[in-house]
């Protein structure tokens, strides 16, 4: 995976991506089907074929 971004650097140790469900489906991922960008890579595409389970990042 790439560095860091800058509001990654800034969340405290411990922070954790939690969205409940809802979150999930109508702020992050219906805007990522119809292609709008984020300011910062929330949800990163993974090509779970390159990896073994265990590497996953």
């Amino acid at each position: 995976m790439e560095g860091k971004s800058s509001l990654e650097s800034t969340l405290p140790p411990g922070f954790r991506f939690h969205p409940t469900d809802e979150e999930l489906i109508l702020c992050y991922l219906r805007n990522r089907v119809i292609s709008n960008p984020y300011p910062v890579s929330i949800i990163s595409d993974v090509d779970i074929y390159k990896f073994n389970p265990w590497d996953l990042p």
